[in-house]
């Protein structure tokens, strides 16, 4: 079915089947990068394989941890044990730092090494290197840290020199960014007095949510008349050692959630899922849309909660009828990474869809804009691109077609999935992206389509 240059998906008769979907990466990021700001042992369970995840080990290893990974033959995902000496003893590198095709990586360790006393690159693939980061490197550099970019400072590589102490700021975020609000809030921990990040839309919040499970005193302040979202932490707080297990990732489950919901005999559970309220946007907007999406409470508390802080539960999905809906700007940046397979179900819903101010979107690992819309519009769909703004006319039948990933790991799901409802036969080339969040997917689709 998949090849490192293509892969042959044909409709699916019906779809069943149990899925363990890889531990959420935004919380594989931070667990390792928490882990290597902490002094001694960390355990990490259940964490994701992917090759992003697989770039900030190694970027903790380089800064002087130690990073062991061992796999569940299980469910493929890994645990990891860290033992770093803290965040006073981490070294400066003797190499670039690599972040692959990584923008966590790149962002987040922005703000941790803006509060070391060293130099350091940090680099990426041609992909990443494409990316903007003026948007970390203002505030960072407003703290006290010096940073530098190429193309007058807006892309990778960026060159950190951090500062100890850096400087407390409070500061309001131009585009809604959980990666920018991120960097800010470590490097926060190495800043003198309180560091205050401002938010028009609130977005993901597990940095805040692990941070307090580690010991750290984070305020979140919301419901002002302007919608504001306001966060905050006191520099100088040390961070905890701790062990913990990772989540099933709700952006990976987003996919099986449309493949189910649009196809005609279907239903697919899946285990363990981070049902965070800052993330689970995807699933709210699939129920307005029509979803049968059942919510089952991890075995324990109700709700069930991750030693993160982070609500679990087994999530169940059935065959639906799908109608249209709009998505504004806040709802675009609820479900940021979703947007693609939501395109989908609108490609299958009936009536038009319309989502406005996507425009966030075209800054991911390719334009998600440009890249979903030729890929749909190949299989069939037909919509409308005005600006960064789409409307998808659904209910139509799609038809099997050659499409391309752009090595963009959501496109090459996305379009797999497609495959699964499309008549005949979808191609997906350049499909080995998918391994950049979700190694085992392409196994996983042929076991429940098959």
């Amino acid at each position: 079915m998949s090849s490192p240059n293509a892969a042959v998906i044909r409709q699916a008769s019906r779809l069943r089947g149990e899925i363990t979907l890889p531990g959420d990466k935004s919380i594989s990021h931070r667990a390792l990068m928490l882990a290597m700001l902490a002094a001694g042992e960390s355990r990490i369970g259940a964490a994701g394989d992917g090759a992003d995840v697989r770039s900030t080990a190694a970027i903790c290893e380089a800064l002087g941890a130690l990073v062991e990974r061992t796999v569940d033959d299980t469910t493929g995902n890994v645990n990891y044990r860290v033992v770093s000496p803290g965040v006073d003893g981490l070294t400066a590198p003797d190499r670039n730092l690599d972040c692959g095709n990584s923008g966590t990586s790149l962002r987040l360790f922005a703000g941790i090494l803006a509060g070391l006393p060293f130099s350091s690159v940090l680099d990426g693939d041609g992909s990443l290197r494409r990316r903007p980061v003026a948007r970390i490197i203002e505030p960072l550099r407003s703290m006290g840290a010096v940073l530098h970019a190429r193309s007058n400072d807006s892309l990778p590589p960026v060159t950190v020199v951090g500062r100890t102490p850096l400087r407390a700021i409070d500061t309001r975020t131009t585009v809604p960014s959980a990666q920018v609000k991120s960097a800010i809030l470590l490097a926060g921990l190495r800043a003198e007095g309180r560091t205050t990040v401002r938010e028009a839309v609130a977005t993901r919040d597990h940095t805040e949510r692990m941070l307090r499970a580690r010991g750290v005193v984070v305020t979140t302040l919301g419901g002002a008349s302007d919608g504001e979202v306001m966060v905050s932490l006191e520099g100088g707080t040390s961070v905890r050692a701790v062990s913990e297990r990772v989540p099933g990732d709700v952006s990976a489950a987003a996919f099986w959630l449309v493949a189910a919901a649009a196809h005609p005999d279907a239903e697919l559970t899946l285990r363990g899922v981070g049902v965070n309220p800052t993330r689970r946007a995807v699933i709210d907007v699939l129920r307005a849309m029509g979803a049968d999406i059942t919510e089952r409470p991890v075995t324990g508390s109700s709700p069930a909660t991750s030693d993160a802080g982070e609500p679990v539960a087994d999530l169940v999905v059935r065959s639906s009828e799908l109608r249209a809906i709009e998505l504004g700007p806040v709802d675009v940046a609820a479900a940021i990474d979703e947007i693609p397979i939501l395109c989908l179900a609108a490609a299958r819903a009936s009536g038009t869809t319309r989502i406005r101010g996507a425009g966030e979107l075209r800054n991911k690992e390719s334009d998600r804009v440009a890249g979903t819309a030729d890929g749909l519009r190949a299989l069939g769909v037909q919509l409308d691109v005005d600006g960064d703004d789409l409307a998808i006319h659904g209910g139509r039948t799609l038809d099997g077609a050659p499409t391309d990933s752009l090595d963009d790991h959501r496109l090459a799901m996305t379009f797999a999935i497609a495959g699964l409802l499309a008549r005949g036969v979808t191609t997906v080339h350049r499909p080995g992206s998918a391994a950049v969040s979700y190694p085992g997917f392409f196994a996983d689709l042929e076991r429940v389509g098959s």
